[in-house]
């Protein structure tokens, strides 16, 4: 986002509607549009990050939500429409990867839903799908206290870029 006056700018319910393609989280979203006026961008992505970790689970795992699993192309179409061409972009290194990296996304990320009771969440920009199995199986042997907060962290990043391209 080169300035914040066109989200300034934005009645409070179309505010809200632009926040929440940045980040599910209705609590979240309802923050930062009655903390509006942002001086800056600068401003907008502090406070981002200032509401977001000020959350409880139930708004993290709502935003989690929010987001189609890594790889899963299908859902991403149907289910989150108003944020598909994002997603897309951000999990492009998933578009050239093999079938055995594919099938084992797949897997772990049911390995890991069954474990953690959410998906897995990371910041893909950027990522290779074996880049991204990696991660997720880095973190299948967190206890659930400490991955709740590394996916938390990787929302954040995810809402900041964004925030960048809203």
């Amino acid at each position: 986002m080169a300035d914040v006056s066109a989200l300034n700018a934005l009645l409070p319910a179309d505010a809200h509607a632009a926040l929440l393609r940045c980040c599910g989280s209705t609590r979240w979203a309802d923050a930062m549009t009655a903390r509006r006026p942002f001086a800056s961008t600068d401003e907008l992505l502090r406070t981002a990050d200032e509401m977001w970790f000020t959350l409880d689970t139930a708004a993290w795992l709502e935003a989690f939500a929010a987001h189609p699993r890594i790889g899963d192309v299908d859902t991403l179409r149907k289910k989150f429409a108003t944020t598909a061409a994002w997603c897309e972009g951000e999990q492009a290194g998933v578009s050239g990867a093999d079938d055995e990296v594919l099938h084992k996304l797949s897997a772990g990320n049911r390995a890991y839903e069954g474990r953690f009771g959410h998906i897995f969440i990371v910041c893909a920009t950027g990522k290779t799908a074996a880049e991204m199995l990696a991660l997720l199986e880095s973190r299948l042997p967190n206890d659930p206290d400490t991955e709740l907060r590394v996916a938390a962290g990787e929302q954040a990043k995810i809402t900041r870029l964004r925030l960048e391209k809203l």
